[in-house]
C-alpha cells in the first residue's frame, strides 16, 4: 500500500503541517522579539532550529510507529477480507493483543467461521436438493414470474427438449394475446396453469393433453417476503393410468352388452313359455332349443373371461412339453375339413419343413390358438374362397423359430382397425360378415396371451376385400 495514502501517512502530513504551523507562527512574533533584546540572537535560533528538527523528527518517528502498529493489522486484516471475497472461506487472522486491533481480529475470525459454517450448510442443502431433483422420475420445473426456466432436473429438460416445437395451433389451448403469452420459457400446455397459479395464488392441479400422452400437473408458487416470485411445477406422465381406466370402463361397458343380450333373449323365451304362447310342442322344443344356446353362448363368454383374466394375472397353467407341430397342424386340418367342405371353401396345409418341433410348450393350448384362428377365418371366408395354413422354420433374432400362417380370402379387416384386433370385445364387424355364430370378441386376445406364455409373437396383415394373413411365431428352444 502507498504510505502517502494510507491512514499513518495522512495522519503524519497532518502532524508536521500542524507543527510547521505552529512553528512559523511562533517565529513571526519571537524573532524580531530575539533580535531585539538577546545580544546572542544566532545561538538562540539554531536552538529553535534545532528543536524545529527535533519536533519533525520526533512526528516521523511517531508515524512510522503508528504504521507499525496500526497499518500493518489492517493490511492483513484487509487480505483477509479479500481472500474470504474470493471464496476462501477458511481464511483466519492470527493477531493476539488487547487492543481494538485485536478485538476487531477475534470479531472477524468469528464472522468467517460462521460464514464458513453458514456457506457450507447452504452448499449441503444445495446439494441434497439436486441430488433429489436428479433422483426423481418426474420432471420438475421451476419458473420466475416472466416465464423463464430457474431450475429444472434431467427428466425436466427431456420433457422440454421435446415440448419444444409444440404450436398454438396444435394444441389450441392458449391465445397468444392472453396475459402471459409472452413467457416464452413456459411450455405452451403449462401457460394456462401458469397464468392462474400467479393470479390466484395456491396450489393448482390440471391433466393436460400433448400429443398422444396424457400429463398430470401440480404447480405451486414460490414465495419470497409474501410475494409470489415464481412458481414450480411437477409433472407425471399418466398416459399409461388413463388408458387402463379407459380399458376398465370399455371392459364393464362390453362385458354389460354381451351379457345382456343372452339375458334378454332367455328371459324372453322363457316368459313366452310360462305365458303358453307356445300352441305345439315343436314351438316349444324350438324356443327350448334357442334358450339352451343362448346359455350356452353366455357360458362360453364366462369361460373365456376367467380364462383371459388367469392368462392376465399370470396364472396361465402350462402343461409344457416337446410338441410335434406336424402332428398338431395335421390334426387340425383334419378336424376343420368336414366344416370346409360342407362350406364350399378349400382348405390346404402347406407344409415346407419335415421336422417342426417344439422343444417345449403346451400343446393344448396351441390347439387352442390354431382353432381360434381358422374359426375366425371360416366365419368371414365367403364360399368358394380357400384357406390356408403354413408352417415353416426360420431364423429370427438369432434364435430358432416355428413360423405358422393363417391365410384366408375373406372381406379382409380395415387399416385401421388392425393395431386393436387383440383387445378384448374389439370387434371389426362393421366391415366383415358375421356367419351363423357370433363370437365373444375375447378370442384373439386369448390367442394373444397364450403365444405371449410361449414367448412368441402373433401379428396381423389385412387387405380390405382380399383377406387376412395371421402370423405366428413359436421359439424352437426352451425359454
Amino acid at each position: 500500500m502507498n504510505f502517502w495514502r494510507s491512514l499513518v501517512g495522512k495522519l503524519w502530513v497532518t502532524i508536521i503541517c500542524l507543527v510547521a504551523v505552529v512553528l512559523m507562527t511562533l517565529g513571526l512574533f519571537l524573532l524580531p522579539y530575539i533580535d531585539s533584546n538577546f545580544a546572542n540572537s544566532g545561538a538562540i535560533k539554531r536552538l529553535f532550529m534545532y528543536t524545529a528538527l527535533i519536533g519533525f523528527s520526533m512526528t516521523t518517528f511517531f508515524a512510522l510507529f503508528l504504521f507499525t502498529k496500526i497499518t500493518q493489522p489492517m493490511q492483513q486484516v484487509i487480505a483477509a477480507a479479500n481472500a474470504i471475497r474470493r471464496g476462501d472461506y477458511g481464511k483466519r487472522l492470527k493477531l493476539v493483543t488487547s487492543d481494538e486491533i485485536g478485538e476487531l481480529a477475534t470479531s472477524f475470525n468469528h464472522m468467517a467461521a460462521e460464514l464458513e459454517g453458514t456457506i457450507r450448510s447452504l452448499n449441503h442443502e444445495k446439494g441434497l436438493l439436486s441430488s433429489v431433483l436428479r433422483s426423481m422420475s418426474d420432471p420438475v420445473i421451476t419458473f420466475d414470474n416472466e416465464g423463464r426456466i430457474v431450475l429444472t432436473n434431467p427428466h425436466g429438460e427431456s420433457l422440454l427438449e421435446s415440448w419444444s416445437d409444440l404450436k398454438w395451433e396444435q394444441e389450441g389451448e392458449a391465445d397468444p394475446g392472453e396475459p402471459y403469452a409472452d413467457a416464452q420459457g413456459v411450455p405452451l400446455p403449462l401457460r394456462t396453469l401458469f397464468r392462474r397459479t400467479l393470479e390466484e395464488g395456491g396450489d393448482h392441479s390440471s391433466n393436460v393433453h400433448v400429443r398422444q400422452g396424457v400429463w398430470s400437473v401440480h404447480m405451486a408458487p414460490l414465495f419470497s417476503d409474501n410475494q409470489i416470485q415464481g412458481t414450480v411445477a411437477v409433472l407425471r406422465d399418466v398416459s399409461e393410468e388413463v388408458r387402463l381406466e379407459k380399458m376398465r370402463r370399455d371392459f364393464l361397458a362390453n362385458v354389460s352388452h354381451e351379457i345382456r343380450t343372452p339375458l334378454s333373449m332367455m328371459q324372453g323365451y322363457s316368459e313366452a313359455l310360462l305365458d303358453g304362447m307356445a300352441s305345439s310342442p315343436e314351438e316349444s322344443s324350438e324356443l327350448v332349443q334357442v334358450i339352451h344356446d343362448e346359455s350356452l353362448r353366455m357360458g362360453r363368454l364366462v369361460k373365456d373371461l376367467l380364462d383371459l383374466a388367469r392368462m392376465e394375472a399370470g396364472h396361465t397353467d402350462l402343461q409344457k412339453a416337446p410338441v410335434d407341430m406336424n402332428e398338431l397342424l395335421e390334426r387340425i386340418y383334419r378336424k376343420f375339413s368336414v366344416r370346409a367342405k360342407e362350406r364350399e371353401i378349400e382348405l390346404h396345409y402347406i407344409r415346407k419343413s419335415s421336422e417342426l418341433w417344439l422343444h417345449d410348450a403346451d400343446e393344448d393350448k396351441l390347439e387352442q390358438v390354431l382353432t381360434n384362428l381358422l374359426d375366425n377365418a371360416f366365419r368371414h371366408t365367403p364360399a368358394g374362397k380357400k384357406i390356408d395354413i403354413v408352417a415353416d422354420w426360420v431364423a429370427y433374432s438369432n434364435r430358432s423359430e416355428i413360423e405358422i400362417e393363417v391365410r384366408d380370402e375373406g372381406v379382409g379387416i380395415p387399416n385401421e382397425d388392425l393395431p386393436f384386433i387383440f383387445e378384448r370385445f374389439y370387434k371389426a364387424d362393421k366391415a366383415r360378415v358375421r356367419g351363423e355364430t357370433g363370437g365373444t370378441g375375447l378370442g384373439l386376445a386369448i390367442v394373444k396371451n397364450i403365444v405371449q406364455s410361449h414367448g412368441g409373437h402373433i401379428s396381423a396383415a389385412s387387405k380390405l376385400g382380399e383377406g387376412t394373413c395371421f402370423t405366428l411365431r413359436l421359439p424352437v428352444e426352451k425359454q
